[in-house]
């Protein structure tokens, strides 16, 4: 099986003619869309027009800057990669003024849906150009927007170009040997408990070498993200991160809440993993990722498509074959290796029928179900194929829908055939996971609100920055945790933090989770006839609102009963792990 993906699907190279033309093209496309723009004739053909040339712009700027940052991604000492993101940004600015001069002449226009509704063509965009009419309200003023976007080139977009080479290019010395940072963190997995904490202590270590350029990273892309909101009149970064992922307060409350509510049962998960383990000041960060249990199966990655296609392909054979074209079509770069991003992600890049993988599986359960999670974006973005450009890009919170909804799948599937040893460790590796996109990530909005909250004040250093981390762990994994042996560095590894353009990259996991789980508990109740309801509402989520999305399927996600009902399904599973944690002690 071959490891590596094939991006020919973009471009064969940077020296690709076709490359070279759409390079060319794309600010001559910017250009007749403004010029369009200028003319603000406020006419049905004038409307279309205009949105014909932004859909062109878009697409071109998606192949262009999405097979950079692949290139990238894969190879963080690609000069070419990085000698086109540097010609790209520029032209990324002219587009986004361009985009600004059309949400001015748009939100001017008085009998917008009268323009709209005489077009079958701007009636399937009909979301899109009204979400553009009310940022109107949130502009940068004209006089000055086109200065700033030139700034953000050399301040946030430049600092987490640097954070991500510094990860990329960062190694730890591990047992005398120097290998990637993404590696020695994918041994937190390892059976071996002697691993698992050399590698945490080799990793903590390391970061001295990375952290105050990292920590300027930081505070850099936070104190813009400040300035941003200000400039564009919203009372918080945390009010232009719920409006960009067309979700309400309401909802984020709601949420929140009911996760407050249920953090002591997961500190109760995290003491029964520590008493399974021999530790009795709760569980070191070391061991938050060990495996119990004596189903401590290693897969290969013949075996992990196997594994996908079966369980997965139960949900729908549609599922199955895709999962093996993804396999046997090299959407994926799957392996670590010095100079790669850590972590994993889906890309999916209009219109093209695929998308592109990133992972660095070494062969856990995990790794499979990392696999599992980014094959659901790709299945995502398979369901929203032929929509218009504009209504293809799903808001952060839906975004995991999904990618969660694959891994809950997964694992629900191999619960049901598991002897009672494979079931206390399946049952682990699931608390594991939603302990990961509950309690942690509960942690880093934390952590990421004090940093924004403290920016305008000062910049932290790196002490005040780890001694931030430290206090949002302890507020959130409480005395699950051993106070002795936490992450103070966490903020250096998520890449998360790190978005010019992203704030608050971590409730849409927690999101995502529990509405996944939510959408699941759906499939069960209603068997074969939900899957076109769970395809259409996928298809649907660039397209309309977080609550009127969840709506479409039945669900109130402005309503902590809601939530507090997923929840529900991992409290009880918290259950069961203690009692057999117990019953296993007692033997």
């Amino acid at each position: 099986m071959e490891t590596t993906w094939n991006l020919d699907y973009l471009y064969k190279s940077f020296e690709d003619p076709l490359y070279a033309k759409e390079m060319s093209e794309l600010p001559q496309v910017i250009r007749q869309c403004a010029d369009a723009i200028a003319r603000k004739e406020n006419t049905t053909a004038w409307l279309e027009e205009v949105m014909d040339s932004m859909s062109e712009a878009m697409l071109l700027q998606s192949r262009l800057g999405g097979y950079a940052s692949l290139r990238l991604a894969a190879d963080a000492s690609c000069t070419e990669a990085l000698s086109a993101f540097s010609q790209l940004e520029p032209i990324g600015n002219d587009f986004a003024l361009t985009l600004s001069a059309l949400v001015r002449a748009l939100g001017d226009i008085s009998n917008l849906d009268q323009l709209i509704g005489a077009s079958e063509k701007l009636k399937a965009q009909d979301f899109a150009i009204h979400r553009l009419a009310r940022h109107a309200a949130h502009l940068i003023p004209e006089s000055i927007e086109s200065w700033i976007l030139k700034m953000r080139i050399s301040g946030g977009n430049a600092f987490s170009q640097l954070r991500d080479l510094l990860d990329a290019g960062h190694t730890v010395s591990y047992r005398g040997e120097e290998i990637p940072l993404s590696a020695v963190r994918g041994k937190a997995h390892d059976p071996d408990p002697r691993v698992r904490k050399d590698a945490y202590e080799a990793e903590i270590a390391g970061y001295d070498k990375i952290s105050l350029p990292m920590s300027y990273c930081l505070n850099s892309i936070k104190m813009e993200a400040r300035t941003l909101s200000e400039a564009q009149k919203y009372p918080s970064v945390l009010d232009m991160t719920l409006d960009q992922s067309n979700m309400d307060q309401e909802t984020l409350d709601a949420m929140l809440s009911a996760i407050q509510a249920y953090l002591p049962d997961f500190r109760r998960y995290l003491r029964a993993k520590a008493k399974l383990l021999g530790h009795e000041n709760g569980l070191p960060f070391y061991d938050l990722f060990a495996p119990v249990g004596e189903c401590v199966q290693t897969y290969t990655l013949e075996e992990s498509k196997a594994l996908l296609m079966k369980e997965l392909g139960k949900f729908s054979p549609e599922m199955a074959e895709f999962i093996g074209i993804a396999f046997d079509n090299q959407w994926m770069d799957l392996l670590p290796r010095e100079g790669k991003s850590g972590g994993a992600f889906c890309a999916g890049t209009y219109p093209n029928a695929r998308s592109s993988i990133l992972s660095n599986f070494q062969g856990s359960l995990s790794d499979v179900s990392t696999l599992a999670h980014e094959l659901g974006h790709a299945w995502h973005n398979h369901c929203m194929q032929g929509l218009p450009i504009s209504m293809t890009d799903a808001p952060m919170p839906l975004a995991e829908t999904a990618s969660i909804f694959n891994e809950t799948m997964l694992k629900h599937q191999l619960m049901a055939t598991a002897s009672p040893e494979e079931r206390l460790a399946l049952l682990e590796g699931d608390l594991m996971e939603a302990t990961q996109v509950v309690v942690d990530i509960y942690s880093r909005f934390l952590f990421e609100k004090e940093v924004i909250d403290t920016r305008p004040h000062h910049a932290m250093t790196v002490e005040e920055l780890k001694d931030a981390m430290l206090r949002a762990q302890n507020a959130s994994y409480g005395d699950g945790l051993d106070p002795e042996v936490r992450h103070p560095f966490m903020w250096a590894c998520k890449s998360h933090y790190y978005s010019a353009d992203l704030n608050f990259y971590n409730f849409p996991y927690a999101f995502g989770f529990l509405f996944g789980l939510g959408v699941f508990a759906k499939y069960l109740k209603e068997g074969a006839d939900f899957v076109p309801q769970y395809n259409a509402m996928l298809r649907r989520c660039g397209s309309d609102t977080v609550y009127q999305v969840a709506k479409s399927v039945g669900i109130d996600v402005r309503d902590e009963a809601f939530w507090r009902s997923s929840l529900d399904t991992i409290q009880k599973s918290i259950d069961t792990f203690e009692f057999l944690v117990n019953e296993k002690l007692a033997q």
